[in-house]
């Protein structure tokens, strides 16, 4: 099949289901756009900004548009293309977009408050305390997967038979990585401008661009050629000061500038598509047993999270959007709208991937962003654009997709981390309560939880995120399902999301705690006493995901109870509707 056809089909279904069924969700629930939002009423110059629709959008999405639309969506065309679509397209029309969308109105409705602080509201206090504690976990994990693949997207060196020497792909790495910390740089810069001047519009759009292509000048001219090591430092010194530097300063101008760039790369990927047209190589459907990944039931739904359905994106959502939107009517964009254009993403991933394989199926060698990023790359070089510029923006694009959503996440963290802890009288709290509160060491303990995870790899702990993800979306729903019935609302079109969510997740966290015990198990009896390994090895690589595996499991099926027990026990209408 013809990989256009397959984008267009993509792109008429979500255009429709933006129009047609967030448009109804907006008008069901109730939309005010005379209402005043937490960013102003809660104003305070750090969280809560009084922000313009379009510049959130772009901090929504360029935050949720991580790794996992062109990872999940090109690693899940394991069981063929068909079985992707259709749940990319089902799950972000019906899934993804309406957690997402109805996460951020909940939260703007209860005056910008997080996930955490809604469950309290809706749930109860032990509710609120287990949510935070599971979302602390899983922010680790995001921060783990992320930066490892960040690291590893910069390193500049190559191991081969034991052997460290520069890899052939050092320069355009070292150019990638220049750029990455010049967009650093910059955003801080924009951050003081703009909060000087306040420009919007077309003067905002051309001082970003200026800065963008700025950072481009230096970073291909002087690239930084270090190791995996030296960039997962850099890394995770970057993301201590956007998770307590103010929004404005450069969480929100790195955003806004990243979402450019992704437009350059989304364009040219459809433009590529639309000119060369290529087949979709892929197999439409493998059958629902692989050898690598598993039963298509759950593996298929928690391997393809961001682009579907992401509890991550939630978090984002209450955690920082809802704290900046400045007029009601933007909420539909910037929940829904940003959700649907990730999801167009995600196929854009799966038509590049479908066109690089094979004519006999046979998937591209690489991982998921080599296939992706070489790629559209060579779309790009299709319109004249020079190889070492288009690899050197693609490989930036591809770490910028983790990085944007790095950032958003670490800041996430060390909020639960604070909220966990926190009380209502901070002012004559003991001593270790405000420690723990405290906004650089919260941030310190979540990122060095985090590095800790590091060290299982990318690889091995992805799985453990789809499978965590996607519970936290079912978490999120559950919540949402108590909200809008106490609203008055109807919340009915959350019932189908929520029980597959709940069936999908806690099947593939069962089957992933069983894998690891197997993997322990024949580590104990065969590959220990062989010398081939070590306990510390097998700790570091299972027995720390089993652990965590488990942690999560208990405080989903809590959480999940006592949620379900406050829906039964919620009265409709009870609350006045906001």
């Amino acid at each position: 099949m013809n990989t256009l056809v397959i984008v267009l089909i993509a792109a008429v279904c979500l255009l429709c289901g933006y129009t047609l069924y967030g448009r109804w969700l907006a008008n069901k629930w109730g939309i005010d756009p005379t209402a005043k939002t937490p960013a102003y009423t809660h104003e305070d110059g750090k969280d809560y900004v009084p922000t313009n629709g379009w510049t959130v959008f772009s901090h929504q999405f360029s935050s949720i548009a991580g790794a996992g639309p062109v990872t999940g969506a090109i690693q899940a065309a394991a069981f063929g293309w068909l079985p992707v679509l259709l749940w990319v397209l089902l799950g972000g029309i019906f899934f993804g977009a309406v957690t997402d969308f109805g996460a951020l109105y909940a939260s703007v409705k209860n005056e910008g408050k997080s996930m955490g602080l809604l469950i309290e509201k809706y749930i109860g206090k032990l509710g609120r305390k287990l949510f935070l504690l599971f979302c602390w976990l899983f922010c680790g994990i995001v921060i783990a997967a992320f930066a490892d693949m960040v690291a590893g997207t910069f390193n500049a060196y190559a191991v081969k038979d034991g052997v460290t020497s520069l890899s052939a792909a050092a320069q355009t790495n070292g150019a990638a990585g220049m750029v990455s910390i010049m967009f650093m740089v910059f955003a801080v810069m924009f951050g003081l401008i703009q909060k000087k001047y306040s420009f919007s519009g077309w003067k905002e759009a051309a001082l970003g661009i200026v800065f963008i292509v700025l950072s481009f000048a230096v970073g291909a001219n002087f690239p930084l050629v270090l190791s995996k090591a030296a960039w997962s430092y850099i890394t995770f010194v970057y993301i201590f000061f956007a998770a307590v530097l103010p929004m404005w300063m450069m969480k929100q101008p790195r955003d806004y500038m990243t979402t450019f760039m992704f437009i350059g790369m989304i364009a040219g990927a459809a433009v590529g598509l639309l000119v060369a047209h290529p087949s979709m190589n892929l197999p439409v459907f493998t059958g629902f047993n692989n050898g690598k990944l598993g039963t298509m039931f759950p593996i298929l739904f928690v391997t393809v999270a961001c682009g579907a359905v992401s509890g991550f994106h939630s978090l984002v959502s209450s955690g920082t959007s809802s704290k900046t939107v400045e007029n009601e009517k933007d909420m539909l964009k910037v929940g829904y709208g940003a959700m649907v254009l990730e999801s167009l993403l995600a196929v854009l991933a799966l038509c590049v991937a479908g066109a690089a394989a094979a004519a006999d199926g046979t998937p591209a060698a690489g991982t998921p962003f080599q296939v992706f990023s070489t790629g559209v790359a060579g779309f790009f070089e299709m319109f004249g654009v020079p190889v070492y510029a288009a690899t050197v923006f693609m490989t930036m694009c591809v770490s910028a997709l983790a990085l944007t959503s790095l950032d958003a996440v670490a800041r996430i963290g060390r909020m639960s981390f604070q909220e966990l802890f926190s009380v209502d009288d901070m002012a004559h709290a003991e001593g270790w309560r405000k420690l723990l509160c405290n906004t650089y060491f919260s941030t310190f303990v979540t990122l060095a939880f985090g590095f800790l995870l590091t060290q299982i790899g990318y690889a091995n702990i992805w799985p453990l995120f789809g499978s965590a993800n996607q519970l936290l979306s079912a978490l999120v729903l559950v919540t949402l399902c108590v909200f809008l019935k106490v609203t008055g609302r109807s919340n009915k079109m959350l019932f189908p999301p929520l029980f597959i969510m709940l069936c999908v997740t806690f099947t593939a966290l069962v089957q992933r705690l069983l894998a690891m015990v197997k993997a322990i198990r024949t580590a104990a009896a065969v590959t220990i006493p062989a010398g081939e390994t070590t306990w510390g090895v097998v700790f570091i690589a299972n027995g720390l995901q089993l652990i965590i595996a488990v942690l999560l499991i208990i405080l989903g099926l809590t959480i999940v109870v006592n949620s379900l027990r406050a829906l039964n026990k919620a009265e409709k209408n009870s609350e006045k509707a906001a």
